[in-house]
């Protein structure tokens, strides 16, 4: 009796190269992706960082006007809170809003109580629609921003006058308080603003205490004339020391991010503190998304049989579909076809008809009898569950390789 030599097993355990091979795009989309996000965040981090900060002497801060402020003996003070800017405010001190807009609308709201009753000035950096109607009532923002930067004064106003020409271009105003002073006007709105502080209607100008300058609040719908590199230009360091120092005292008010001066009650969620875009922007992309997976799903028709136009030999055939297996891990169907092809060749040697070939109930007797039943578990070889590994597959390959050598043996 002989005995064949024993298969030598295959290893199939993927090896270093072929992980790196297989995973090496995921991984540079995503350091892609990574050096993309920080890349825009330092662009964008660079960009702001300093912006209208009086400590600040990048081209858009405002170290230069604070320093000639404090050549006239104005002193500035940062901060950063709205529970500090409330408390500096008064009739000694000129506080500057520098970002408005950042405020939420319980915070203008707190802002502009405090200011009213301050007998100070404030000045507001270009406030949009919503924050200018809070913090200085009777103010509305035109949509349509200056198409100039440098504008001539065109008013009263003693500072605007001495000023001259200034880079006050950007968002323009109008106001229903008749008392005014409308000044810097594009196509006939005014892009800097002095709202005098009245306890009567709009209209009725109230006296200020004697020797000392009447509360206003300033409006100025372009910061240009606070910024380091354009303070030279024109009239903007004039404009800037005349509404910024007519007081001893000058709180420069940035608002943060880490203000928590809101009300508990009035604490929003994580999708609150999402802009608007971005939610519109994420239902387009899901909305782009469920298109195109319909689109990809789309019924195609049966399959057509095509002549190749070369053979193709039965290997190279056989290698390609365990690749493809192989690669989307498909041990349940590999096995499945291994069993079913192994049980097709061996249903018409061992008596059984083809149909027959996948009903274990006929098969299993036949194969029995013809092997004499030497006590062989056949059942779980040719109808048992996938392997869990690849190793149990190879295993699999070469137990049915062995049991149709021995069926065809004579």
């Amino acid at each position: 009796m002989t005995t064949e030599a024993p298969v030598p097993p295959t290893s199939v355990s993927p090896t270093t190269r072929q992980v790196w091979t297989r995973a090496r795009g995921i991984a540079l989309g995503l350091t892609l992706l990574l050096a993309g996000a920080v890349a825009i965040a330092v662009v964008r981090s660079g960009a702001q960082h300093g912006t209208l900060d009086p400590r600040s002497a990048a081209s858009q801060g405002s170290r230069a006007v604070a320093e000639l402020l404090d050549d006239r003996g104005v002193t500035t003070r940062v901060v950063s809170t709205l529970a500090e800017a409330r408390a500096a405010a008064g009739p000694d001190t000129t506080l500057l809003v520098a970002v408005p807009d950042r405020l939420t609308e319980p915070q203008q709201t707190e802002l502009r109580t405090a200011t009213a009753a301050s007998g100070g000035r404030t000045v507001l950096v270009a406030p949009g629609s919503s924050s200018v109607e809070r913090l200085a009532p009777g103010v509305t923002a035109d949509p349509a921003i200056s198409p100039d930067s440098r504008l001539s004064p065109d008013c009263t106003l003693p500072a605007a006058r001495r000023a001259g020409t200034a880079d006050t271009g950007g968002i323009r105003y109008t106001t229903t308080h008749l008392d005014a002073d409308s000044c810097y006007p594009s196509q006939r709105l005014a892009t800097l603003l002095r709202i005098p502080e009245t306890t009567e209607e709009p209209g009725e100008r109230s006296a200020p205490s004697e020797g000392a300058p009447g509360a206003d609040t300033i409006v100025l719908g372009a910061p240009d004339i606070l910024y380091n590199d354009r303070l030279d230009e024109h009239g903007n360091a004039s404009l800037a020391l005349q509404l910024l120092g007519s007081r001893p005292h000058l709180v420069w008010y940035l608002p943060s991010l880490a203000d928590s001066a809101a009300a508990p009650e009035d604490e929003r969620g994580f999708f609150d503190l999402i802009p608007s875009g971005w939610l519109w922007g994420t239902l387009q992309l899901f909305i782009a998304a469920a298109l195109a997976a319909l689109w990809r799903a789309r019924r195609l028709g049966p399959l057509v049989p095509e002549k190749l136009p070369v053979a193709i030999r039965a290997s190279e055939t056989v290698e390609g579909r365990a690749r493809l297996y192989r690669k989307a891990n498909a041990r349940d169907r590999a096995a499945a076809a291994l069993r079913t092809t192994t049980r097709t060749r061996l249903a018409p040697l061992v008596g059984i008809p083809v149909p027959q070939a996948d009903t274990p109930e006929s098969l299993l007797p036949a194969l029995s009898a013809h092997l004499r039943d030497d006590g062989r578990p056949l059942q779980p070889l040719l109808f048992g569950p996938p392997p869990s590994d690849d190793a149990g597959l190879i295993s699999l390959a070469d137990q049915l390789d062995a049991l149709e050598r021995e069926v065809r043996r004579p």
